[in-house]
């Protein structure tokens, strides 16, 4: 653990720094901006990469009229958490209103974002769907009704298909629906042979 601050010779050492922020908050809102800056002045060597301590220094910046410097922190604020919204509205804010051109233009402006959305437009500009040979028109009753070959294996026998076999005068079919039956349910096997025995007489 840091010890305190020891003010008398500025030593930038703190124990607790959310206390120390919400002081520096607390003096630049009520528009302390040079005590709120000095603070952090004290302790920036401690906090190169927090979120917080830049985005503080940002508004004390901003309100000393120092808007290159503002424009400098929120960009920190930016690259640290460049998720969370605040910085990036401040920061559009300011080099939308002219403030802090003299250091850098808003074109610099990155948005993760935007850049995503830039990437997947161009990717999509180059991209070409698999050709096909296959259309959306409907397959022609004829070809429908175009019995499959004897020798197509068949998934699912059943009687019920072995009947509407028999009844289309597909006989080998059935037959072989029938034969399939008979491993399935050997306890049917007398009736389905009957059924191919018949089946039989008509080819």
């Amino acid at each position: 653990m840091m010890p305190d601050l020891d003010r008398d010779d500025g030593t930038a050492m703190i124990s607790n720094p959310h206390l120390y922020f919400a002081e520096v908050s607390l003096d630049l809102s009520r528009g302390e901006f040079q005590s709120g800056l000095d603070k952090l002045m004290l302790v920036s060597d401690y906090f190169p990469d927090s979120y917080l301590f830049h985005l503080l220094c940002a508004k004390a910046f901003h309100g000393l009229q120092k808007h290159s410097l503002a424009g400098e922190s929120l960009r920190k604020c930016c690259t640290i958490a460049p998720a969370n919204q605040i910085a990036w509205r401040d920061l559009i804010e300011l080099q939308a209103s002219g403030e802090g051109e003299e250091h850098a233009a808003p074109s610099i402006i990155f948005d993760p974002i935007s850049d995503e959305l830039e990437q997947l437009t161009a990717a999509l500009m180059h991209f070409s769907p698999v050709q096909t040979t296959e259309n959306s028109d409907p397959t022609s009753i004829l070809e429908q009704k175009q019995p499959f070959s004897d020798d197509t294996a068949i998934a699912v026998p059943t009687e019920s298909l072995a009947r509407l076999f028999t009844a289309q005068g597909a006989y080998k079919k059935a037959i072989k629906i029938y034969s399939l039956l008979i491993q399935l349910k050997p306890q049917n096997a007398e009736d389905y042979q009957k059924e191919i025995d018949t089946l039989l007489n008509h080819l």
